[in-house]
């Protein structure tokens, strides 16, 4: 673990001394403002939630996201660092993990900066509090599964435009799989097989008595039908 605690010191540090970090940063704050309170209705809506805030979650993390996990390992890759910093004394399990690890934490710091909205919301009624803190823990846990998949991709190519285009795509694919509009898609799909190989329905020429009918032909001695 001290390996591990070491790689993700250096990752984080390397994140703050190009303008990457305070861009990034910048960006996400600006367009979960402007989502969450322009485009969210959050003042028309009239319910101290933040509702408007967490729905387009996946959408930023869509974008920002990959552009964060673009360099984990492309830029190792095409620097030619990657040589020299496996032939440390380290597991790569453990690089793997310090890796991630930071970059997490730094969308974590990113999302944590948003305290704000919170603020303004306790400011304007009285939320659910719970509600809110499990919404940020689940933000935050998608954060790192986009980011986990975003490592895999940036491992296997050394260009990170490619690592991001690809890291999109996937999240992309991932993200409308679950909106109204293709599970409608899906609903409407093609008949079931068992349904086209299910038995034909009886012949018309075959009736159903009711109980009342067969009664009747049982104590008449006239024939029925």
């Amino acid at each position: 673990m001290t390996r591990t605690f070491t790689i993700f010191n250096r990752e984080l540090a390397s994140y703050f001394t190009t303008p990457l970090a305070y861009v990034f940063i910048v960006i996400f704050l600006v367009l979960a403002g402007v989502l969450t309170f322009f485009v969210g209705d959050f003042f028309e809506r009239g319910q101290a939630d933040l509702q408007a805030f967490f729905t387009f979650h996946p959408w930023l993390y869509l974008v920002l996201v990959p552009a964060l996990s673009m360099r984990l390992w492309a830029e190792e890759r095409k620097t030619g660092t990657i040589e020299l910093f496996l032939t440390l004394p380290i597991r790569l399990g453990e690089a793997v993990l310090g890796k991630f690890l930071a970059a997490w934490f730094f969308a974590g710091i990113a999302l944590a900066l948003t305290f704000p909205f919170w603020l303004t919301v306790n400011f304007l009624g009285q939320p659910d509090n719970g509600v809110i803190l499990a919404g940020y823990a689940a933000s935050w846990l998608m954060a790192g599964a986009i980011l986990a998949i975003g490592a895999a991709v940036s491992a296997m190519t050394k260009n990170q435009v490619i690592g991001f285009i690809v890291t999109a795509a996937i999240v992309f694919i991932l993200t409308v799989a679950g909106t109204s509009i293709v599970l409608g898609l899906l609903r409407a799909g093609p008949p079931r097989a068992s349904s086209a190989l299910s038995p034909a329905p009886a012949s018309s020429g075959i009736s159903r008595r009711s109980p009342a009918v067969s009664w009747t032909c049982a104590t008449s001695s006239t024939s029925c039908p």
